[in-house]
């Protein structure tokens, strides 16, 4: 079986990622490819997309969200997703039970006697009047019937888990800051979301992993897993291996991939990127070391905003009143440290929509 190493790994990582060259996508097919992007920080997106595309506007992502192309719900791993509309209405079903238990993993207590099906009945039938509530309106209304479990638990659960709900503009919208206003999925896009397969298929759980490969492959179960928070795609993994192909990476585990995407040559030269916090390059697997040392891991889920240099995470940045400021985490050549700089003049002047804004290297320490 061939080994991939790390370094043709990260190649296909960056090719598959839309990161190795800027696409001509439209938004909503950039959000597609992509399997969605992660987006409880409502500003990130947008530097994920201009990193990823060519000569993109803004506006074009408020388009999509206000004309319902792209919702803001939660999906894979019980986080805030930015996905297009077909997929949310796709996907929510397979994520119910998921979304359920990392909720109850949090909130357990909370929740001993109360019938978790009855709190969604009541949850659907005060957001019927398609009123945009808070989770605090829910969790305090829903708290005069099951007052034992607090109106923080209760709010979270019906969110996050129990109702297939979207979180309405202007929140996500470019520039705007707004609190978190939800309606029911089914009455913002005016369809009932895909009903779950009957009991032993899984249709939903083999397109996500062709979804997945396409967007992050080569990669191992694991990786999928860690991807999309859900247990049970091993037998939808099996039910596709006659459309998949194999390999190895130099840990020796078993990688499965699509015939026909994109391996580029190790040596294909990488741009600088500069990534927002919590993007699913990196966050998308179990085993990250393609994309970033061990030693950094801990960046990727505290929400520091990286920078790709050669293909790896090898800077954090910052921006604070037009000046986008970059902490190396190790030592640029002088053509590193000029590309970096040159990329993070185009950001700040994206960020800013001033061409005049400044950026900062800082050495080393």
């Amino acid at each position: 079986m061939t080994v991939l190493d790390t370094r043709a790994l990260n190649r296909a990582t960056l090719a598959r990622q839309l990161l190795l060259d800027r696409a001509g996508l439209p938004v909503p097919d950039a959000v597609a490819h992509l399997c969605g992007m992660q987006a409880q920080e409502p500003q990130e997106p947008f530097v994920g997309l201009w990193a990823r595309l060519r000569a993109f506007e803004p506006a074009t992502l408020d388009d999509g969200v206000t004309g319902r192309r792209v919702v803001r719900t939660h999906l894979m791993r019980r986080t805030i997703h930015l996905v297009t509309a077909a997929d949310a209405l796709a996907w929510r079903a397979r994520h119910g039970a998921m979304l359920r238990q990392r909720v109850l993993g949090v909130y357990r207590r909370e929740f001993d006697g109360v019938d978790l099906d009855e709190l969604a009945a009541a949850a659907r039938a005060m957001l019927a009047d398609d009123e945009p509530r808070t989770m605090a309106e829910l969790g305090r209304t829903l708290g005069a019937r099951w007052p034992s479990a607090g109106p923080r638990a209760l709010g979270e659960m019906v969110i996050a888990a129990l109702v297939p709900v979207v979180q309405l503009p202007p929140r996500g919208l470019w520039r705007k800051k707004a609190g978190v206003r939800t309606v029911l999925l089914s009455s913002w896009l005016g369809r009932e979301i895909d009903p779950l397969a009957p009991e032993g298929s899984d249709p939903v759980g083999e397109a996500l992993v062709l979804r997945y490969l396409a967007a992050f492959g080569p990669a191992a179960v694991a990786d999928v897993r860690a991807w999309s928070g859900l247990a049970g795609l091993p037998h939808a993994v099996a039910a596709l291996r006659d459309k998949l192909v194999t390999f190895r990476d130099e840990r020796g585990r078993e990688l499965i991939d699509l015939p026909d995407a994109p391996r580029p040559d190790p040596d294909t030269p990488a741009p600088v990127r500069f990534l927002p916090a919590f993007d699913n390059a990196i966050l998308g697997y179990d085993d990250r070391s393609r994309i970033i040392d061990d030693a950094h891991r801990g960046l990727s889920v505290a929400g520091a905003r990286v920078v790709l240099v050669d293909g790896r995470v090898a800077a954090t940045w910052t921006e604070q009143a037009g000046t986008v400021t970059v902490t190396p985490l190790r030592r640029f050549s002088r053509a590193e440290h000029t590309a970096v700089a040159e990329q993070g003049a185009e950001l700040a002047s994206f960020l800013s929509g001033d061409d005049s804004q400044r950026v900062e290297v800082k050495a080393l320490s």
